[in-house]
């Protein structure tokens, strides 16, 4: 079966002669991958090809996100320098996205901390604990990893958490992980940790104003669910 190219397709149908015309909205996300890879394989153009890689994550965006260059490799017409393409799109339209929730500097709710931490940790594959640390109004004066990779409460340095705090001047502190599993629900060493972290802070004044676990399309509020 002889493959049509793009060149030969109605001028209305060219991705890139779309975009100029009609502006990036009207472009379907296979239609956007077309133009990042530009062409596609001897059997299938570009925005077949951008289909097929779709398909393959069920035309989630965020699932295409996750692959890595090798799993793109996979797709015929595919190589190195498109998968970087693709994923280089892919995350500064992540950054773009933590950039845009990370502006809210006054928390007002567990939602707010949600806003400013899903995009940053929620789809990670391993753990990351964070904390923000506030100020009298709530104000966020910073944000920290603490831990990398996994932890419990034994690994999570609380030491470490406050000094930061004190050089900060911070007055409250809000911390959270994510579960790379999608579980919601803490364990028995989130529950330990948060209780320790928490103590620590009463002997220097500095409140624990909430605990969230993340996950990427959700989260878990121990304020909210009465556990803090």
């Amino acid at each position: 079966m002889k493959k049509i190219s793009i060149k030969s397709w109605a001028l209305d149908d060219r991705p890139r002669e779309k975009m100029l015309f009609k502006g990036k909205t009207i472009l379907s996300d296979a239609e956007l991958i077309a133009i990042l890879i530009s062409s596609g394989n001897r059997e299938e153009n570009a925005v077949a090809l951008a289909k097929r890689i779709l398909l393959s994550v069920n035309n989630d965006l965020n699932a295409l996100a996750k692959l890595s260059v090798e799993e793109l490799m996979k797709f015929k017409g595919i190589g190195e320098a498109k998968a970087i393409s693709i994923i280089t799109a892919l995350e500064f339209g992540k950054r773009r996205q933590f950039e845009e929730r990370a502006s809210i500097s006054k928390i007002k709710s567990s939602a707010d901390v949600a806003k400013i931490m899903q995009p940053l940790i929620g789809d990670l594959q391993y753990e990351e604990f964070w904390v923000l640390y506030l100020n009298n109004s709530n104000k966020v004066l910073a944000k920290h990893q603490l831990s990398k990779g996994g932890f419990t409460a034994t690994l999570v340095d609380i030491r470490l958490l406050y000094k930061r705090a004190l050089e900060l001047s911070a007055l409250g502190v809000i911390v959270s992980h994510n579960h790379p599993s999608g579980k919601l629900s803490p364990s028995s060493s989130d529950i330990e940790l948060t209780k320790k972290i928490k103590e620590a802070g009463s002997t220097l004044d500095i409140k624990l104003l909430d605990h969230l676990i993340i996950t990427e399309k959700a989260y878990f509020s121990f304020v909210d669910e009465g556990l803090l």
